[in-house]
């Protein structure tokens, strides 16, 4: 009963309280919005010199105290827009990302709580103070932890922040993610996260009077506790990087940020040259990709036969695993053996969901592989002619797949349709 008095008031205040809760304001019109209305998901931000605040196009004189508050404020609106093109034009002009409005929040602690990553890295880079704190007296990482972000959480863990500070009202990031948090996949990922990283987990939160995996048992959160009782007991692999490789084979993400934790070599390779990314997307492990991928492992990483964890999910057809390594920012124009790209295969073996995904993607899918054929072409001769391929024939056409690309002897996608009695292809293509 003591530890429940204990820890029922912290969890009330908290609540409501900890984390983001949105502009307080509403925003003003801003100049730099037009023209480049946000994305529902953000803008992409992949890696630019450019976005030093030192790099303005023709910067000037100093902005005076006023302009410079108006940045500020206009760039905080960016943040909470996830507007992340007009956030870096913000900065480009002068716009300080740890500038705070009254609240406490500044633009890099915005992307902290929301779980805006693209954002978060354009501020890591434009000189984020990376342990300030909120009006809690919370860190960016505890802010991530509560909202179960956990690419986050690693992004923020491998910038080097403070794993284990202490908030004003006694939380760590761990303490926040299992108090706080839900029992779910992604609150999970979260925890095996802090856990990889090196938080620690056994510490009692000096307000609640509970351990996490106290607050687990307490929440009735089952899969955390059992996540955390495994990490807090689990004895240091003899040899890490062979006990990480093993562990991504089998789909063991507990074990995975266990040998992570003791210190293992992420990009370790097994006697094929493998990865442990690479065998995770290979047997089709998510939970295991997603704690590897927010500890920054390599989607690009070739083995012993050319192929990288992205081609891979081409050959596997995983949605699932495909969606688990963009936010690493794979090289779409990486080739496998036979000179191809991930749409090729997926097409050949008929995984339509995985098609259907892959096309939003930059990914070209008129790239002609070694063999002197596209996706279409693909479709249509290494495909049966039913129903699935039909459908990728229609999703790449939608998708600006070119009809007229031959193969390397002057056979159009028509032509091999034809020749196989491909009669719903065939009139696809006459359209």
């Amino acid at each position: 009963m003591r530890r429940l008095v204990l820890a029922a008031l912290p969890l009330a205040l908290l609540l409501g309280a900890c984390g983001g809760g949105g502009p307080t304001t509403t925003p003003e019109p801003d100049p730099d919005r037009a023209g480049s209305p946000a994305s529902p998901g953000g803008s992409a931000s992949g890696p630019d010199a450019s976005d030093s605040p030192g790099d303005a196009a023709g910067a000037g004189s100093a902005p005076d105290a006023e302009e410079q508050a108006a940045l500020d404020r206009r760039l905080r609106d960016a943040a909470w827009a996830n507007d992340v093109a007009r956030a870096r034009r913000l900065i480009r002009q002068g716009a300080d990302v740890n500038a705070k409005d009254e609240t406490e929040q500044s633009a890099y602690l915005v992307a902290t709580s929301e779980g805006y990553l693209d954002l978060l890295r354009l501020t890591l880079r434009s000189d984020a103070r990376i342990n300030d704190k909120d009006s809690w007296n919370g860190t960016g990482l505890i802010r991530a932890a509560e909202r179960g972000h956990g690419l986050v959480v690693g992004e923020l863990l491998r910038a080097g922040i403070d794993r284990d500070h202490v908030n004003r009202i006694g939380y760590q990031a761990i303490h926040e993610a299992v108090w706080l948090g839900e029992d779910t996949a992604t609150y999970a990922t979260t925890v095996r996260v802090l856990a990889a990283g090196g938080a620690r987990l056994a510490s009692r939160s000096p307000s609640a009077g509970l351990t996490p995996v106290e607050m687990a048992r307490e929440r009735g959160f089952d899969g955390l506790e059992r996540i955390l009782r495994s990490m807090t007991t689990a004895d240091r692999p003899a040899d890490p990087d062979a006990a990480l490789l093993r562990a991504a084979a089998d789909g063991d993400a507990d074990a995975v940020a266990v040998a992570l934790r003791a210190g293992a070599d992420i990009e370790a390779r097994d006697e094929r040259d493998r990865t442990a990314l690479l065998l995770a997307v290979t047997y089709d492990r998510v939970p295991v990709a997603e704690v590897l991928v927010a500890m920054g492992a390599n989607p690009d990483a070739l083995d012993a036969q050319h192929d990288t964890p992205w081609l891979v999910t081409g050959v596997t057809g995983s949605v699932a695993m495909l969606e688990a390594l963009l936010p690493a920012d794979p090289d779409l124009t990486v080739r496998n053996r036979y000179g191809g790209l991930s749409p090729i295969p997926a097409s050949e073996r008929g995984h339509v969901a995985y098609v259907r995904r892959v096309v939003q993607t930059d990914v070209d899918i008129n790239h002609v592989n070694d063999l002197g054929w596209t996706a279409l072409l693909e479709a249509i001769i290494l495909g049966d002619g039913g129903p699935d391929h039909q459908e990728i024939v229609r999703i790449l056409l939608a998708a600006g797949a070119d009809p007229t690309i031959a193969d390397r002897d002057g056979v159009s996608p028509l032509r091999h349709a034809e020749q196989r009695g491909y009669d719903e292809i065939a009139a696809r293509l006459r359209r």
